[in-house]
């Protein structure tokens, strides 16, 4: 058994309905931080793979590590196969936290949204450079090859800051272009990153 299903009617079966026609997810590449200044996925770049032939694409960072702390893992989109990472973004964002001494709030978060802003996109705020500290996170990027609409994302992180605190971060927008995003751009916004992978794949259907 594939633990896949075409169609599932038990809502609490555990079972996993299929997109339409079939598929999955398939994946595509992985890079490796070692004191790199960034981490970039550029199509037709070292097998990257960001064009048509995925409608859905999913990046998945884990345990993405600074060298520096209190610094923000961000990202920026290109439309020039990576010469600019200054697309053009609208997102919302939004945090909850909770300290070691049990302290901690949701709320709308405008330091981390953005309004027809060429910045990059704030995934984790004020990662912690210890060494039980990191952040992690997806990113779901939709049809990003599209030339008629805008490009949507989400996200989602869970990091742990500075000061120790586990922070859950969630943003949604969209590039505001209509030509194809062909390029994606990981970094943090001072110094390197230390060490961490992140996984591209994208939705077969």
């Amino acid at each position: 058994m594939s633990g896949i299903i075409a169609q599932n009617t038990l809502d609490n079966s555990g079972l996993i309905k299929s997109p339409e026609g079939g598929g999955g997810w398939t994946f595509i590449k992985k890079l490796d931080a070692s004191s790199s200044s960034d981490l970039s996925f550029v199509n037709g770049s070292s097998d990257v793979v960001l064009d048509s032939t995925y409608k859905e694409y999913i990046f998945y960072l884990v345990n993405i590590h600074p060298e520096t702390d209190h610094v923000a893992i961000s990202f920026q989109g290109s439309t020039d196969t990576g010469s600019n990472y200054n697309t053009t973004i609208t997102s919302t964002a939004f945090r909850s936290y909770n300290a070691e001494s049990s302290s901690g709030y949701a709320f709308y978060d405008t330091s981390t949204d953005l309004a027809e802003s060429s910045s990059f996109q704030i995934i984790a705020r004020e990662v912690g450079g210890d060494a039980d500290q990191a952040a992690s996170a997806y990113l779901h990027l939709f049809d990003p090859s599209n030339t008629t609409f805008v490009k949507h994302f989400i996200l989602r992180s869970n990091h742990i800051q500075g000061n120790d605190m586990s922070n859950d971060e969630q943003v949604g927008g969209y590039f505001n272009t209509t030509s194809a995003v062909d390029a994606i751009q990981f970094k943090f916004s001072s110094g390197n990153i230390d060490a961490g992978s992140i996984f591209l794949h994208g939705l077969t259907t």
